[in-house]
């Protein structure tokens, strides 16, 4: 179900490192320029989202990825939906952790475990569905 071994998971932990690097460093510029904590995490979140796609959806899940034109489109609007989850998973611990005085950035690293391991569970289970020669390689 969840299946952290494999090639698999190894290829979606790099793109999200690569998502997470783009995430953090307009993150870390945005509360230099004093933009809201919250607001901060979700410009900078969504940005990630754009890059992880690219990844995603050439490298990490190429097999998977839907080929007819209505099941394609179906997958990108559940990709963005299980984005739209860690989005609001990332605000919301962040935006919390701020209101009771927490460091942005501590509430960063807490909102970012809690969304990467959510929205791998969707993706890996559900939006990218392993077909039995998957199963066979994990």
């Amino acid at each position: 179900m969840w299946n952290f071994r494999g090639l698999i998971f190894s290829k979606y932990l790099v793109a999200s490192l690569v998502a997470l690097a783009v995430d953090l460093a307009l993150f870390v510029q945005m509360i230099a320029f004093h933009v809201p904590a919250a607001l901060a995490s979700a410009l900078a979140y969504s940005a990630g989202i754009v890059v992880h796609w690219a990844i995603s959806s050439r490298l990490v899940f190429k097999g998977r990825v839907a080929i007819a034109r209505r099941q394609r489109t179906v997958q990108k609007a559940q990709f963005v939906l299980s984005a739209l989850v860690g989005l609001a998973i990332t605000t919301a611990v962040v935006g919390a952790g701020s209101y009771f005085g927490l460091d942005p950035r501590v509430a960063k690293l807490v909102a970012i475990a809690l969304s990467f391991l959510t929205v791998w569970y969707a993706r890996n289970r559900y939006i990218f569905q392993m077909t039995s020669d998957d199963r066979l390689r994990s």
